[in-house]
């Protein structure tokens, strides 16, 4: 259904002569005595009667200017009846020149002598300010006035000045009070308003049922726009049995006729496949009569199906000027939309400025995602100077408000102490509520905190149980690193088994951390069958994408000629990328190469080179082999090496929603 909240209805009042005169009854074909007793006995009641007369063409020509005439002699003579009518005459301009002002003065005049009709139109001209300043509680006393006299709409716009406190200090129950009065005098309108109050348990006690009954009286008097309230009550189950094919049949009758909030609900039913079928075009065009009346929920939802091509063409132009009505009217997500149309330069010519623009006016009005999205152009500076501080203000906005999205990213602020102090009880308390909710990054670090003792107490169980829940949808990090707890037995009992299961998984991600380990699995023969064809593949895969260890071990494999054809040079290709990373042993192995000039050519000052670099990384070996021959085939017999098991953080970008991305965050 529409996310607006349902609102109270406020009559569109018009001061126009037949709503007026409806209390007086006409006089028919006795003009000709009447104008006797007018002319000859001056008599006030006969000219007003008169004035009727021509009004309305009884017994005489309808002649409105006539009419006036005939009304002015009598309310000149104090009679109020006609007071009422000659100012309703020039509050239209009808039969004489428009004149409020005048207006004003005449229905003033009848309102003091107890007029109702009067009372009532010259409280619309108060509160609306026409021919007289807006005076609200002016407008509160007069239609007080009225409604003490039974006139129900003046029941019912005081009813609503009280459910407002405009005028008047708010006070819910008084306002349930006159819609009562009103309702029972015949107002379908106020029966709808009475339905929302007890629909929302304002003045009243919450009572569904009672709501839905009053929406059904209402759309039988006629007011249809109660058929789209009731067709919500279907939709949810709320106060009646839930029925959506009956919601549907109601939205449908509103829609038919005009009314822009049932033709959105009916869209969203078409959309969604709720009581009807899925019918995407049908939405559209729901949502097209809608938005051409200028409804800001319309417009942006008939955006969205143009950005995406669904039930339209996909025209992305069209979205991007409908997301723009719908934001001039201060529709917070057409604004994110329109921000996010400008940040991509899709529909629109890329302006990151325009972007930031629009994200902040979504934001200012409390919407998490446009929170978020600010706070990523601030983080990278786009559209607005970079400013990690604010990025860190409007992250805790949109994470106060349960976003799960900016919680993630405030840890991580929190963590490295950017925009923010570096606070790590606060880092696990943001990752913590954003685990909680599924976001598979925030629980691999919720993880790694507990593995690493780091901000709470250690706890290897702990991690194990967060690792599961990131790696079980997908996320190759925590898979790695619940594989490594397997292989290791630390938080978990150890099983070779599911190890090679959780590396395999991240290996096929392409995670060289898991490749590499994967294959030491297959060439130790541990959690699978031993297999040094299938290790050398998953190597040679971490070590093209630059895994020191996968480079190493792969440059084992070469030089023992393990499971492939013996290959110094190759050997040494590998040893040297590993290496150049600070790899210790690949540098004293690369150093014992060029000592024994194998796979390389002879060079003892580079082989004195690579043994210091080892030397300086803590490798035990290091010294004994300066100046030294050493026997190839003993000082290459160590085992293949799975990677150093430290966790760190991930600043991945990640998906705000299904159709909105996020700002990166590096």
């Amino acid at each position: 259904m529409s996310a607006k909240k349902k609102k109270s209805f406020t009559r569109k009042d018009n001061l126009n002569q037949s709503k007026g005169l409806q209390k007086y009854n006409f006089i028919g074909s006795a003009a000709a005595k009447l104008h006797s007793l007018a002319t000859e006995q001056d008599d006030a009641d006969a000219k007003f009667k008169l004035g009727q007369a021509y009004a309305a063409g009884k017994g005489v020509r309808r002649d409105m200017a006539e009419a006036g005439k005939w009304y002015l002699q009598a309310a000149r003579q104090g009679h109020a009846q006609a007071q009422t009518a000659l100012a309703l005459l020039y509050a239209d301009g009808v039969g004489v020149a428009q004149n409020l002002a005048k207006s004003v003065e005449w229905h003033r005049l009848a309102a003091e002598q107890g007029d109702a009709i009067s009372q009532y139109n010259l409280a619309i001209m108060h509160e609306k300010g026409r021919g007289v300043a807006q005076d609200k509680a002016e407008a509160a006393r007069l239609y007080a006035l009225a409604a003490e006299q039974g006139h129900a709409y003046a029941q019912f716009n005081l009813g609503v000045l009280f459910q407002r406190g405009d005028g008047v200090a708010m006070d819910k129950a008084e306002a349930v009070r006159l819609y009562r009065l009103a309702a029972a005098g015949g107002d379908a309108v106020a029966l709808f308003n009475l339905g929302i109050m007890y629909e929302r348990g304002e003045g009243v006690a919450l009572d569904l049922p009672k709501a839905a009954r009053l929406y059904a009286l209402a759309a039988k008097k006629g007011f249809v726009v109660a058929l789209s309230n009731l067709g919500g009550m279907y939709a949810k189950g709320e106060g009646v049995a839930q029925d959506p094919a009956k919601a549907a049949r109601l939205f449908a009758l509103a829609a038919e006729k005009g009314v822009t909030v049932a033709q959105v609900n009916l869209g969203l039913m078409y959309e969604t496949g709720q009581g009807v079928a899925v019918d995407k075009a049908k939405a559209a065009g729901l949502y097209l009569l809608a938005a051409e009346q200028g409804r800001a929920d319309a417009q942006h939802r008939l955006g969205l199906m143009y950005e995406t091509g669904q039930g339209v063409a996909m025209d992305k132009s069209k979205a991007a000027r409908l997301y723009l009505l719908a934001a001039r009217q201060d529709l917070a997500d057409a604004q994110h939309c329109l921000g996010f149309m400008y940040a991509k330069g899709q529909g629109v010519a890329m302006d990151k400025a325009k972007a930031a623009k629009w994200f902040r006016l979504a934001a200012e009005q409390g919407l998490a995602l446009a929170q978020c999205s600010l706070g990523g152009m601030y983080v990278e500076g786009e559209g607005v100077a970079q400013d990690k501080a604010e990025a860190a203000k409007w992250f805790r906005l949109a994470a106060e408000q349960g976003f799960v999205v900016a919680q993630y990213f405030l840890a991580i602020m929190s963590e490295h102490g950017e925009g923010v102090p570096a606070d790590k009880a606060e880092t696990v308390k943001w990752y913590r509520l954003a685990a909680e909710q599924g976001l598979p990054l925030a629980q691999y670090s919720l993880g790694r905190f507990f593995h690493m003792g780091d901000g709470v107490a250690m706890d290897r169980a702990k991690a194990a149980k967060w690792y599961r829940l990131a790696a079980e949808q997908g996320l190759d990090l925590a898979q790695y690193c619940l594989g490594m707890m397997c292989d290791q037995g630390e938080g978990v009992a150890t099983d070779k088994a599911e190890a090679v299961k959780w590396y395999r998984l991240a290996a096929g991600q392409g995670l060289p951390l898991a490749q590499n380990n994967l294959g030491c699995m297959y060439h130790i023969g541990e959690g699978v069958a031993k297999d040094v064809a299938e290790a050398e593949k998953w190597y040679r895969l971490a070590a093209e994408q630059g895994n020191s260890n996968a480079q190493s071990n792969l440059g084992n494999m070469f030089h023992r000629g393990d499971g492939v054809p013996k290959d110094e040079a190759e050997a040494a290709k590998w040893f040297r990328l590993a290496a150049e990373q600070g790899d210790a042993y690949s540098q004293l192995i690369l150093g014992s190469l060029y000592e024994m000039g194998l796979g390389v050519t002879r060079d003892m000052a580079e082989a004195g080179k690579w043994y210091r670099l080892a030397g300086g990384r803590g490798h035990v070996g290091a010294p004994t082999r300066i100046g030294k021959i050493l026997a190839m085939d003993t000082a290459t017999r160590e085992a293949p090496r799975l990677a150093e098991f430290s966790p760190g953080p991930s600043n991945r970008p990640i998906d705000l929603s299904p159709s909105r991305p996020s700002p990166s965050f590096g």
